[in-house]
């Protein structure tokens, strides 16, 4: 039966033709939300974990070479890049020598296919307001697409609910806002119900690789893939040690209760674990969102929980239009694909290097892609040029936009492989050639212009 809002949320995802298997989905975190289900994981329930690093492992070649060839590479690329400013696929945005994010995904799956003689499948889930930008941009790569399976699947949407009363929102002027997506726990939901998950099993697929198309550094590596096929494990994520950065960030632990290991996410954190969360010493790791499964391992765990992993719940409060604060409060019900780690016993994480991780959230993190912080060589990988990556504080009344942004730089990012930091206040344009050494602060009232060639900041470093 279940209650009246959520028979009503039931009929209107029915009616927009969403897929079964994700309407039982919502249901059982709407059901879960009703009983005042948090997803909240307290201090006092978990424990640090500590892991192995790749570099102390070893992997014979013949072993990550055959686990490559048996990977299929899904990429996340349902984001719009709203928080920049931007109303089409946020994987379309300008990196390097008029490359978008697509064009070097695509092109680093072809140079490995060519390295390793690997089939290598390379599947997006998009988003409906995604998946024609994308599949128009792919269309320059006649030989991307592997006989038999799709370029995309396409993730479900969910309506938003009312924070009130959990009824499903209605919102005449912009009916599109009445609905969002369901977290990128929708992965699993989405690949069942498409019947992509059966596909690459029938296919002779044995793994997955999924991870965030903004993260130039998620490459379907052969060695990490080599590591999980030798390990037997049906499901590891990549991790990387916590920075100053990520001190707001999730973490990886293990439940006192059961010893698994579970990703616990900061809207997952009680207020008075804040600190604990911050704590870089206590909570050593971070999640790259680099994922690997075993394809059978979960289409067995989906089959015996009859569609549902049962992710934690992540209770997501927005308002209705973001963009505007005095609509109502609402609901959207979210998982973390990442929280799959909790459900299979012999779960996996593993520490890999930094350069694993380049996601782009924000302007900040796109000046130090444009740089020379990072090379980008002919197989279309990313090579740190420096050790540490600067820390880019970027004033958000001038910067957070990508056309401000972009407005800004007119010649291109500044050279930051010798930068520690840099930080701007107020509104500057940087002129051509400039760089920034050691730890560089910039502040003005009015607009300013820096000069062609101009050398910021000091030798003498900081730690940002």
């Amino acid at each position: 039966m279940g209650s009246a809002g959520l028979n009503r949320a039931r009929d209107k995802m029915r009616d927009a033709g969403v897929d079964e298997a994700a309407i039982d989905v919502f249901a059982h975190y709407y059901r879960l939300l009703e009983h005042g289900e948090t997803g909240m994981i307290p201090e006092a329930s978990i424990e640090p974990l500590d892991m192995e690093s790749l570099a102390d492992v070893d992997v014979p070649d013949d072993v990550a070479t055959t686990a490559l060839k048996s990977t299929a590479v899904i990429k996340l690329n349902g984001g719009l890049g709203t928080s920049m400013g931007m109303d089409r696929a946020k994987s379309l945005l300008c990196v390097r020598r008029g490359l978008s994010f697509l064009d070097i995904i695509a092109r680093q799956v072809l140079q490995l296919r060519k390295e390793h003689d690997a089939t290598l499948p390379l599947v997006f889930m998009n988003s409906f307001r995604t998946s024609a930008d994308t599949l128009a941009a792919l269309t320059r790569y006649d030989d991307l697409a592997v006989e038999g399976l799709p370029l995309e699947f396409l993730q479900n949407r969910e309506p938003k609910l009312l924070a009130s009363n959990l009824e499903p929102v209605t919102y005449p002027p912009n009916p599109d806002l009445e609905w969002c997506p369901p977290g990128h726990g929708d992965i699993y939901t989405a690949l069942l119900g498409t019947g992509l998950l059966g596909r690459l099993i029938e296919a002779g697929y044995r793994y997955a690789f999924v991870s965030n198309s903004d993260n130039l550094g998620a490459v379907p590596d052969a060695r990490v893939a080599g590591w999980f096929a030798q390990s037997g494990a049906p499901f590891a994520i990549e991790a990387v040690r916590r920075t100053v950065s990520d001190r707001k960030g999730g973490h990886f632990a293990r439940r006192l209760v059961d010893g698994r290991i579970v990703l616990r996410e900061s809207a997952q954190t009680l207020d008075a674990d804040k600190e604990a969360l911050a704590d870089l010493d206590r909570h050593k790791y971070t999640s790259t969102n680099n994922l690997w499964f075993d394809l059978q391992a979960m289409a067995d765990a989906l089959e015996v929980r009859g569609g549902i992993l049962g992710l934690p719940l992540i209770r997501n409060f927005k308002n209705l239009d973001p963009a505007d604060p005095s609509t109502p409060e609402v609901i959207q019900i979210e998982t973390a694909m990442g929280a799959a780690i909790e459900v299979f016993e012999g779960a996996r994480t593993i520490e890999v290097s930094r350069d694993r991780f380049v996601p782009v959230k924000t302007t900040n993190d796109l000046l130090v892609l444009r740089s020379d912080v990072y090379d980008i060589g002919s197989d279309f990988i990313l090579d740190p040029a420096t050790e540490q990556v600067p820390f880019i504080e970027l004033d958000d009344n001038f910067y957070k936009v990508v056309g401000d942004f972009d407005r800004r730089f007119p010649e291109g990012a500044p050279s930051l492989k010798e930068a520690s930091s840099l930080r701007v206040v107020g509104d500057w344009i940087f002129g051509p050639g400039v760089r920034v050494v050691g730890a560089a602060a910039l502040e003005a009232k009015a607009a300013q212009r820096i000069e062609a060639n101009a050398v910021l900041g000091d030798a003498s470093g900081d730690d940002g």
